[in-house]
């Protein structure tokens, strides 16, 4: 038995849609979230340079953290968001923390407004929405220790703690929301592809059984209905014409072993294939009605098969009887109809495991969309009628 090969790509975003949401909202967020933040901290920065900022550190700091912002940005925008591209975000403000005594003026540090501050508030939100949380939770402690060391380095103990407990508040409930959402997206997309398995089982399995039931028609409609006749005495042994009937039933069974072939789905001229028909019951005598009509190949299989079996009926239950095999058509429906003025029978009292009514004609129209209607009684003929809804 050949290896069965297992995927190592990742699903596409059409199998997890949920996750593959969730992923460009998180990676569109963060990356203009960094790009505005960026942009507007430079601005912040460059505004206020009293001493003890230094410029000839401030002016280079500020242009580094603009290129990391404008490159971040592009960077997950077009590729996504990657673990080195979190990692250089967390080095980076982690670096930037440290220096708040050289870049940030004493009096813009209080009130946790300072751009630093905001810079690491930002860097911990994208951290905890884009990484996983086991590396993101320690980015986020990281940031709020350096900024924690960097203000007390610069004198403001109470803007340490004050900032360092918000940092960590949003470090937590970051983390938090975004593990609630992974875990609720993670159960969706298992939802959705257990949906999607079902149904290609299910599909299978109504092929599967579509299958069989075709090939059920077909050997009721040969084999099984010859040897019916055979032994109701309808067809004389031997005979010319039980020779070419059980040649036809021979090539009816070789078809249903050739897997490979599948009709075409071109229109054909169905009254050519229903002329056809009583050429395999010549101990039936039909008399023909056939307006011209064309209908795709599917159908005039249906039509003409159904019509076949109809026939096959009256030679089996009402030998002798006088038969009509008609084809009209308008703009609403293709209809085949079978008239004979045999016996009739009652069609209530037909056993559910009869096959012919069942699955030889109401089975095969219904496969094509059509349907099928039988009308009988005893002593008044019988009546079936095959219609397709569609225009030849």
């Amino acid at each position: 038995m050949a290896a069965v090969a297992t995927p190592t790509a990742s699903p596409p975003a059409l199998d997890n849609p949920a996750g593959g949401a969730f992923t460009l909202i998180f990676t569109t967020m963060p990356a203009l979230l960094r790009l505005t933040c960026g942009l507007v901290g430079a601005a912040v920065a460059l505004s206020v340079r009293t001493p003890p900022v230094e410029p000839a550190l401030l002016l280079p700091g500020v242009a580094v953290l603009t290129g990391w912002s404008l490159w971040y940005a592009g960077r997950a925008l077009r590729h996504g968001i990657t673990p080195a591209l979190v990692a250089g975000d967390v080095a980076l403000t982690a670096v930037a923390c440290l220096l708040i005594p050289r870049l940030v003026a004493p009096e813009v540090l209080p009130g946790e407004g300072s751009w630093i501050a905001v810079l690491a508030s930002t860097t911990i939100i994208n951290a905890q929405a884009t990484a996983p949380t086991r590396w993101s939770v320690p980015a986020g402690l990281l940031i709020t220790a350096t900024y924690a060391a960097g203000t007390q380095a610069a004198g403001n103990p109470g803007e340490a703690r004050a900032h360092a407990a918000t940092l960590l508040v949003q470090t937590a409930c970051t983390a938090m929301m975004t593990a609630v959402m992974r875990r609720r997206i993670g159960r969706a997309d298992r939802g959705f592809a257990e949906h999607h398995r079902l149904t290609r089982e299910a599909l299978v399995a109504r092929a599967a059984r579509d299958a069989e039931r075709r090939q059920n028609r077909d050997l009721h409609d040969t084999v099984l209905g010859t040897l019916t006749m055979v032994g109701l005495g309808a067809v004389p042994v031997p005979s010319a014409a039980l020779r070419e009937r059980c040649a036809a039933d021979l090539r009816t069974l070789v078809e249903l072993t050739d897997v490979g072939a599948v009709p075409g789905d071109g229109p054909v001229p169905l009254d050519g294939r229903l002329r056809a028909v009583p050429d395999r019951l010549p101990e039936l005598r039909v008399n023909l009605e056939l307006a011209s009509c064309a209908v795709p190949a599917g159908v005039a299989d249906a039509l003409s098969e159904s019509a076949y079996a109809a026939l096959s009926n009256v030679v089996r239950h009402a030998p002798g009887a006088s038969v009509t095999l008609r084809l009209t058509r308008d703009a609403i429906a293709v209809v085949v109809e079978v008239v004979d003025d045999g016996p009739g029978f009652d069609p209530a009292t037909v056993p559910p495991h009869r096959y012919g009514l069942r699955e030889s004609i109401r089975g095969r129209m219904a496969a094509v969309g059509g349907r099928a209607e039988v009308r009988s009684a005893p002593g008044a003929g019988t009546r079936i009628r095959l219609e397709w809804p569609g225009v030849g």
